[in-house]
């Protein structure tokens, strides 16, 4: 599988990355990708970008290098009730919108409860993408997780920077064997996510792959060689 597409990336904006847009965007180019999503944290997370970055995102062109840009946002899903920490107007501004649960902000409960709490996220029609739901900062179950992406054509991801054992996610390998089994069985797509901090990791799946091969998943369940069924799949303009 060639990838030809990563969608969840972050740049300097996003306070604890490491490289500009135009870096990001010129790695993208060098490896052969025909989308990048740039998607920053969102306000809860300490030493991100201000609001403020997220009105102004007409300002930067949708094609660089030759590579259609994505730009939207990691949000954050503060509590079981599903709340997100930006609103309609910021959304309204983004190509994209990822949405995640971290322990920077992130107030949570029993299994059922997080669950909910996820579900409700899924269900929140300006979603497109659940970012890392395998990583194991939060107790979840996955099944109703799984049904509910699939009814509301929201994408789960399998992230492979929360898979990196310098990250010590002790439940992540575990929980993304569920979640790809799951998916296997129900049909549903996944999309795998480098969460690149730094350039070079645009597009690095490495440690994602490897559960893909041990569950024999579906390759035409995978979006990232599929840019055109990526964004037939969730309602994005082919277009830009």
């Amino acid at each position: 599988m060639r990838p030809l597409l990563d969608i969840h990336t972050h740049t300097i904006m996003s306070g604890h990355a490491y490289s500009t847009l135009q870096e990001m965007a010129q790695t993208a180019k060098d490896k052969g990708l025909q989308i990048l999503g740039i998607t920053e944290h969102a306000p809860s997370i300490p030493g991100t970008c201000d609001p403020i970055y997220f009105r102004n995102l007409h300002v930067v062109p949708r094609e660089m290098y030759g590579v259609r840009l994505l730009m939207g946002c990691e949000l954050n899903i503060l509590d079981t009730q599903g709340t997100i920490d930006l609103d309609e107007f910021y959304y309204r501004q983004m190509d994209i919108r990822i949405a995640g649960i971290h322990s920077l902000c992130w107030q949570g409960g029993n299994a059922e409860e997080n669950t909910q709490g996820m579900v409700n996220a899924i269900r929140n029609p300006w979603i497109h993408i659940i970012s890392h739901p395998g990583d194991g900062t939060a107790e979840l179950i996955f099944e109703p997780i799984v049904e509910e992406a699939q009814r509301h054509h929201t994408l789960l991801e399998i992230n492979s920077s929360s898979l990196n054992p310098i990250r010590h996610k002790e439940q992540a390998i575990a929980n993304n064997l569920k979640i790809l089994n799951l998916c296997k069985q129900l049909e549903v797509p996944v999309i795998l996510g480098s969460d690149a901090h730094i350039s070079f990791d645009i597009a690095n799946y490495q440690y994602a792959l490897p559960l893909l091969k041990e569950v024999d998943f579906p390759e035409k369940l995978v979006m990232n060689h599929q840019p055109d069924f990526f964004l037939n799949y969730l309602g994005i303009p082919s277009s830009h």
